[in-house]
Parts: structure tokens; sequence; C-alpha cells
């Protein structure tokens, strides 16, 4: 499975900007798929999860109430709606392909990387 996450980019604090996540290749598996994030300096950090059916979403406290998880299975993309963003929402977002966790996703498969910018 190969993933391609895109539409990051610079906006203001209080802004919006949509992510998403194109699989290709062998996608008939019936995968969980995340989001992660790492700022400079720090570890990589867990952002929200949604299982394959979509019917299950779980965020981290940071982002819960202004990013919504979402899939479109027919189209094998997952999205990240980011809302209210604030400076410390800056990172290189990444995005996962695995099993879902009691606390998030334990990544098989993994994206490049697409950084998000948000300025004060």
């Amino acid at each position: 499975v190969q993933l391609q996450a895109s539409g990051g980019g610079l906006v203001q604090a209080r802004g919006s900007l949509r992510l998403s996540c194109a699989a290709s290749g062998r996608t008939s598996g019936s995968y969980d798929m995340g989001w992660f994030r790492q700022a400079p300096g720090k570890e990589r950090e867990f952002v929200a999860v949604i299982s394959w059916s979509g019917g299950y979403t779980y965020y981290t406290d940071l982002v819960k109430g202004r990013f919504t998880i979402s899939r479109d299975n027919a189209k094998n993309t997952m999205y990240l709606q980011m809302n209210s963003l604030k400076p410390e929402d800056t990172a290189v977002y990444y995005c996962s392909a695995g099993a879902r966790t009691s606390t998030g996703i334990r990544g098989r498969y993994w994206g490049q990387g697409t950084q998000v910018t948000v300025s004060s």
C-alpha cells in the first residue's frame, strides 16, 4: 500500500485546511487509517484515527472539537479537516494505514508527510 498525503500549506491562526491521504496499490485490505504529526524538535504524535468502515473515530485531546477525520473508501482517500488552527498545530502531518488500538493506531504503512504551518 502506498500513501500520498497532500493539502498542507501556510494558514493564519483560526484558519482552516483540509488534508488528504490517497491510498494506492494493494488497497483491498480492511485497514484502519490515521494521522500523526511531528513538530520541529519533538517526537511524532498521534492525531486521529478512523476505522475501515468510518464508524469509529478517535482524537487526541489536543485537536478534539477542531479536527474531523473522514474517509471515502470508493476513492481510497482519507481526509483531515482542520478548523480553528493554532500556531501549535504547526508540524509535518503524516498519514498511516494499519490497525487501530485503544489509544490510536499501529501504523503499518506511512505517507511521506505534508507541512502545515500556522502563523500567529
